[in-house]
């Protein structure tokens, strides 16, 4: 059994989903009525046996579900499929149907829950959640249901093998007590990742106003591609209360383009349809400044934050990261004074950034790998894209005074500010 499905089995959000009422998701929190998590769940061997393929033929297997105890415990079914691979799955891309064999009439249904996919039956007059949801297994007794189970011809092609267990949503199995089985998809493909990551290249004065420059990279590994657009958006934020005004900008279509805010989020370009490890890595540059109505009056770490999605149909984030940075409102004057011309220590040439790297675990919780590099202008811009949003920066100015005492002459320093001079 994966990570991620033992952690769905443990733990059962509390949280309103397509397939399950809040009623229910709030049950199940709390174990079982009188410590009832006692059942067990059965899962026989799939006929016919063999891989499953794209809109090809089914399979079905007996799940059997048992109770050791001397008396009746509710069973309220939950399957979940934990598929390997980037894209997240929608509901017809796997074939579910439950039939009763042992058991009272039953009719079925599909849902997703934090962008998984699950799968549930129920009493015929019944509903999946409702109060006549569940199946009361008799004091040791047993039911027994046939479970159907294919692939739907969308089936990501950058999706492999996925394994379905059988377990329950008012947490009425046994911990240990629920089977799974692993369903073999052909053709076999090495699977992948989506990986995102965040590069500062530059941070300065541009003009009137102090910009950081980042590129926000993408790239695709193992065999297949994306089904849909990968669609990403951002947002910005900074300790405090004050206004920042942001002004937030991406290269494409060759020129630099505004990007508008909706609800405090700025959506980016999308990645067509088809995306995959032999489009090598995606770039997309941006660069970010304080506008004129911004309440900020010095220097200020802002904290940026990506969420990677399908942009069609299931939605929940594939990748999301952070990445931190210092801006400075256009308003805010370099300190004056004469430099020294004798550096009490040469500046270091070796960037002190250490990149930040973690790793994503199929369609669970994700993080973001990226690495950090510094600016090849005359500040040191830092920076790292985390799901904690980990990073560090420098002062905006610092580095301009260190690269302009190396050469020596004050003068060359003033001249250059009246010029405008990028820092």
């Amino acid at each position: 059994m994966s990570v991620r499905t033992a952690a769905a089995i443990a733990v059962v959000a509390g949280v309103v989903t397509t397939l399950l009422p809040l009623s229910a998701t709030a049950a199940s929190a709390a174990p079982a009525a009188d410590d009832h998590a006692v059942l067990r769940t059965e899962m026989g061997a799939p006929v016919p046996s063999g891989p499953l393929t794209r809109g090809g033929a089914t399979e079905s297997f007996d799940l059997t579900v048992k109770n050791p105890t001397g008396k009746a415990v509710t069973y309220n079914p939950w399957m979940l499929v934990d598929p390997t691979g980037p894209s997240r799955l929608e509901k017809d891309d796997v074939v579910f149907k439950v039939e009763a064999v042992d058991a009272p009439a039953t009719n079925s249904s599909i849902g997703q829950q934090d962008g998984g996919w699950q799968g549930t039956f129920f009493p015929a007059a019944g509903e999946p959640g409702g109060d006549k949801g569940g199946f009361d297994i008799p004091a040791n007794g047993k039911m027994t249901w046939k479970v159907t189970i294919g692939l739907g011809a969308n089936y990501p092609t950058n999706d492999g093998d996925f394994n379905l267990s059988a377990t329950s949503y008012n947490n009425s199995v046994a911990p240990g007590g629920a089977d799974s089985h692993t369903f073999k998809v052909d053709p076999q493909i090495k699977t992948g990742e989506l990986k995102t990551w965040f590069k500062q290249v530059g941070s300065g004065k541009d003009g009137q106003e102090q910009r950081a420059y980042l590129d926000l990279n993408y790239q695709a590994t193992g065999e297949g591609t994306f089904g849909t657009a990968l669609a990403t958006s951002l947002s910005l934020s900074h300790p405090g209360e004050q206004e920042a005004d942001f002004s937030v900008q991406a290269l494409f279509d060759g020129r630099w383009q505004d990007l508008k805010a909706e609800d405090g989020r700025y959506e980016l370009p999308r990645i067509p349809k088809g995306f995959g490890a032999a489009d090598g890595v995606h770039t997309l540059p941006l660069r970010v400044s304080l506008g004129n109505h911004t309440k900020l009056t010095k220097k200020t770490t802002i904290t940026m934050e990506a969420e990677v999605r399908h942009a069609e149909g299931n939605s929940y984030p594939l990748k999301t990261g952070s990445v931190q940075f210092p801006l400075v409102p256009f308003a805010e004057t370099v300190p004056t004074g004469t430099p020294s011309t004798t550096p009490s220590t040469a500046p270091s040439t070796t960037p002190s950034v250490k990149p930040a790297v973690a790793t994503s675990t199929g369609n669970g919780n994700v993080t973001t790998t990226g690495t950090t590099t510094t600016a090849t202008t005359a500040t040191t811009a830092t920076g790292s894209l985390a799901t904690t949003g980990a990073g560090s920066s420098t002062g905006l100015y610092a580095g301009l005074a260190a690269a302009l005492v190396v050469l020596g002459s004050a003068a060359a320093w003033l001249g250059r500010r009246r010029r405008g001079l990028s820092a």
